[in-house]
């Protein structure tokens, strides 16, 4: 069972998978900090780079599937152009001022 993005417990993870969902860029940007990092599969990728190849430019859509951690650990069913739909496990680490600072992803 999908859990609507609006009812995530974390407000920081809720913006930011909202802006993936609807595809704007701008508001996800706005949703980490300036220094925010991530990794995919375990190895630390360029940020700007990923989320233009597998979420912007490919359409990625995320459809919750699990929460826990205070809504900060997620597994979700994740689609986009290229590589189709998967089973990913999505971990956020969010900063003080309510961003998200870095985000883990990789097939659950």
């Amino acid at each position: 069972m999908t859990i609507p993005l609006d009812k995530l417990s974390d407000p920081a993870v809720r913006r930011l998978l909202s802006a993936v969902n609807a595809g704007d860029q701008s508001a996800f940007f706005a949703s980490l900090t300036e220094d925010a990092t991530m990794a995919d599969d375990g190895t630390e990728r360029d940020l700007a780079q990923w989320v233009d190849r597998e979420i912007f430019s490919s359409h990625g859509h995320i459809d919750v599937q699990r929460e826990k951690g205070n809504g900060r650990a997620l597994v979700a069913n994740y689609r986009n152009d290229t590589w189709g739909e998967m089973r990913t496990s999505w971990r956020f680490t969010v900063s003080p001022d309510g961003r998200v600072s870095r985000f883990e992803t990789g097939q659950a």
